[in-house]
């Protein structure tokens, strides 16, 4: 595979592009291979529509402006680690890598938020966070970029490892090590090992990692590595959480005498919040600087946003559900002071055989919450329901698109409520009922 070839093309391009229906004039075009799509059978398309070139499968097709190579995949990853170790000229890139269980999204936006109040940063956009989405990731670093902040995702032990091998980061966060993807990693010790994957490449490197310190977990992972962290953390630092209302939401940390006010929802986001000024301050931007934009920063992702109808006030946090983050939700809304308070919760998916008992948690934890009204959806809490006395003020349904029929005829008034499921309940169908 002649990489240096490639990458002289890419550097005559406009940028990748994998996706056919997004094809646009001067791209290097990827055919990329899946279960349901080839992207060989687009490359003349893309040709067609001014691509530069077309990198293909080898005997798939050839021709003026195709480059034939044995695995696409393999040569997207081969040329990004190319574009990774030359960006940075004579000098090499600092690459700061974030992996988690939760809040990886929302951390890797604030700490490019901050870090951005006085460097030029590059970061994942969005959650392309996997094994097509991180070399995209690394090969949109323009030069002249001071530091980088690559997303890294995984559902399955080693799905770190080739992200691992194309972002090569010097710098790590863990946001924390929790119970989701059960099915994948079978257990949650092999969640801690799988995530550890950022760890130990840190630690082979002689690289820093910053870390939670109120998280004894992640405390303990590191110290197995013979790392020494940079520390942050709510109770590492001194800092106090302030307690939300519906007249002031949101997060709100008071830091060092001054008060943070955020634009995020939930105190489980006070230590995302935190690493982000961790990094800004590891890296020289001035705290004051990194302070006011994470102020002024707002999430726009379904994680964790706020918002108010003509009825109710929500709390929107339906992009995904695992059991660490469902009690962060919820132990959050528990400390939400207002006289009416209500959650619609959609199952936890990909659990594997813990999935009936961890929906039986959550179902313990919401009875010793005071609540008016519970509204569950999905097979996974309809069997955890099962042989239960539910009181007269819960209600279970199979779809939801069943609960919103339901809330269009009952509708809520007066009320905060917590909207949360995983994705695939798409609980987002409710909103237009509350």
């Amino acid at each position: 595979m002649d990489t240096e070839r490639i990458y002289d093309i890419f550097l005559s391009s406009e940028g990748i592009c994998t996706d056919s229906r997004k094809l646009f004039a001067g791209c290097l075009f990827f055919a990329l291979k899946g279960e349901n799509f080839d992207g060989n059978a687009y490359a003349a398309e893309a040709l067609e529509k001014g691509a530069v070139a077309a990198v293909v499968t080898e005997g798939a097709l050839s021709g003026p402006g195709m480059i034939e190579v044995p695995d696409t995949l393999a040569a997207l990853k081969a040329l990004a680690r190319y574009h990774r170790d030359h960006v940075g000229g004579s000098k090499r890139l600092p690459v700061l890598g974030l992996t988690g269980t939760n809040g990886k999204t929302t951390t890797k936006e604030l700490v490019r938020t901050a870090l951005g109040a006085g460097l030029k940063v590059s970061a994942t956009e969005g959650n392309l966070n996997n094994e097509i989405g991180v070399p995209l990731s690394v090969l949109a670093i323009k030069p002249g970029t001071d530091v980088a902040v690559i997303e890294m995702g995984a559902s399955h032990p080693d799905d770190l490892k080739p992200l691992l091998a194309v972002a090569d980061p010097d710098f790590g966060i863990i946001t924390n090590v929790g119970k989701a993807h059960l099915e994948g990693f079978g257990s949650f010790e092999g969640v801690k090992r799988a995530k550890g994957l950022l760890y130990d490449h840190i630690a082979a490197k002689g690289g820093t990692v910053l870390l939670n310190g109120d998280d004894p977990v992640l405390g303990e992972m590191a110290a197995s590595r013979g790392l020494q962290p940079v520390l942050y953390g709510v109770k590492t630092q001194g800092c106090r959480v302030l307690a939300p209302s519906p007249e002031h939401p949101y997060l709100r940390i008071e830091k060092d005498g001054r008060e943070i006010d955020t634009h995020l929802v939930g105190s489980y986001n006070a230590p995302n919040v935190l690493a982000a000024l961790a990094a800004a301050s590891f890296f020289g931007v001035p705290e004051e600087d990194a302070v006011k934009a994470i102020e002024a920063y707002i999430p726009s992702n379904n994680r964790s946003e706020m918002a108010r109808t003509e009825r109710n006030t929500l709390i929107e946090d339906f992009y995904n559900a695992n059991p660490s983050s469902m009690a962060a939700a919820l132990e959050n809304f528990a400390s939400v002071e207002a006289p009416l308070k209500s959650v619609l919760l959609g199952d936890m998916r990909e659990l594997g055989p813990d999935s009936v008992q961890e929906h039986k948690a959550v179902i313990e934890r919401l009875e010793g919450m005071s609540l008016d009204r519970v509204f569950l959806v999905g097979e996974e809490f309809g069997k955890a329901l099962r042989g239960l006395q539910e009181p007269p003020s819960w209600r279970w349904f199979e779809s939801s698109d069943a609960l919103a029929e339901f809330l269009g005829r009952n509708p809520l008034e007066g009320q905060v409520l917590l909207v949360k499921g995983s994705r695939g309940i798409r609980m987002e169908k409710v909103l237009p009922s509350l």
